[in-house]
């Protein structure tokens, strides 16, 4: 992205802030800190500001269902300049208070790189948080660049062009364009063990297909080989199309006080899935997955002023999977992992990624108005090239602005700039990053 775009974002980002929370002074940007008395400053909204009513405790109603629905036009590396729609889901199953809130956000993007993602994510507690249910359903018909397995170093290859479509444009960072589909089917269902402690069950489908490696060329005059075929031919995988379907076994322990954008407490995942070919898969094979978050406040009278982290690994442990389904930075279940990289740009077989985010309010007293400063890693694995995890790590920082819309469910709207090694992003969506 060249600077003109940062340029002109941050104008419209400051001219949008000055104007609706004037900041009286200097030193405001933690004024919360010294100004806030639980008498006088309460959390607000956006739309507190636009219809100018009676502020009220942040309380969402049981039963209710919450949508904040926004045209979504922003920027990300990996899909360019994006148009659609989305919304961000909350609600409250049954009469107990005690119940956790529950939330879900849903996509429809049409991209400039000719991508639709159609995307339905959700995170539903039951009555008395009995039961919890995780989903995300996924289906796009992507164009993604690839860039090999592991967090090594790139091969520079002079006889790959960076745009097929112009044979004078090579690429030196090891980039491969192609083109798939893909379904993704994911769903597991939590049964409280004990208070905060859950185990569950689930059944997870991704099918890719019409998978095209636009630089692949088998023809002996023109030869070009792709990481994806390679790996495809190596691990017995039809490189058109293949499919993965098991069943997972699940742990989880939740202490966090908000599923959407947590001010305290902590999140532990761990899921061990096994893909039978008796499900349909083309392989047996199965992945360790284990994530941690944790949110520290800094301020008591201020519970939007924090410190966030979360890490996250997934581990191949037995058989094949096939290589689109390996893990990579931005196919978390909120695809919001590697910010300052484009989605997909590290891949391997074992995968680790760590972030650390400062969160701060900026808008005096009200709270509208927050920013953030972050910084993360990861480091993949390529088996088959001997590149171990850890050999390599590549990090990433930014900072971003977010904007309270929805001050009962405490969903946000984020503006974040991500940097990476030789990289840079845009990011703009709905709800926390964690």
């Amino acid at each position: 992205m060249n600077r003109a775009i940062f340029h002109n974002t941050f104008i419209f980002i400051f001219a949008v802030t000055a104007f609706l929370f004037p900041v009286p002074g200097s030193g405001a940007v933690l004024a919360c800190d010294s100004v806030a008395s639980g008498d006088t400053c309460r959390q607000k909204d956006i739309f507190d500001v636009l219809s100018r009513k009676k502020v009220i405790d942040p309380e969402i109603p049981s039963k209710k269902v919450r949508a904040i629905v926004l045209p979504l036009i922003g920027f990300s590396p990996a899909t360019r300049f994006q148009i659609g729609a989305g919304a961000s889901l909350s609600w409250r199953i049954g009469h107990n208070p005690a119940t956790k809130l529950s939330a879900g956000a849903t996509q429809v993007l049409w991209t400039t790189n000719k991508q639709l993602l159609c995307m339905l994510r959700s995170n539903m507690f039951l009555d008395r948080d009995k039961w919890f249910i995780q989903s995300d359903w996924r289906w796009f018909i992507f164009r993604l660049p690839t860039y090999g397995l592991g967090t090594g170093p790139k091969e520079y290859n002079p006889n790959i062009p960076l745009d097929p479509a112009d044979q004078s444009s090579y690429d030196n960072n090891g980039r491969y364009p192609m083109k798939f589909n893909w379904v993704r089917l994911h769903n597991i269902l939590f049964r409280e063990i004990t208070a905060h402690f859950y185990a569950g069950v689930g059944y997870h489908l991704d099918h890719f297909y019409d998978i095209d490696d636009e630089l692949l060329n088998l023809d002996s005059a023109h030869y070009s080989m792709t990481p994806h075929y390679a790996y495809s031919l190596l691990h017995k995988f039809n490189p058109t199309t293949y499919t993965t379907s098991g069943i997972s076994f699940n742990f989880a322990y939740d202490t966090r006080d908000n599923i959407i954008n947590a001010y305290e407490g902590m999140y532990v995942n761990v899921n061990y899935l096994s893909n039978f070919t008796f499900l349909g898969s083309n392989r047996n094979g199965s992945r360790l997955w284990t994530e941690f978050r944790t949110y520290i406040g800094l301020s008591k009278r201020v519970p939007r002023h924090l410190l966030a982290f979360w890490t996250y690994g997934s581990f191949q442990v037995s058989g094949d999977l096939p290589y689109l389904n390996l893990m990579s930075n931005g196919f978390d279940q909120m695809s919001s992992s590697g910010r300052g990289y484009a989605q997909g740009h590290w891949r391997g077989e074992d995968f680790v990624y760590g972030e650390v985010e400062y969160r701060f309010p900026i808008s005096p007293c009200s709270g509208i108005v927050g920013g953030v400063l972050f910084v993360n890693m990861c480091t993949a694995s390529n088996r088959d090239q001997h590149i171990p995890l850890f050999g390599y790590i590549k990090p990433g920082c930014g900072f971003g602005f977010r904007i309270m819309v929805g001050k009962h469910d405490r969903t946000n709207i984020l503006i974040d700039f991500g940097l990476g090694q030789f990289s840079q992003g845009f990011y703009l969506q709905a709800q926390e990053i964690f």
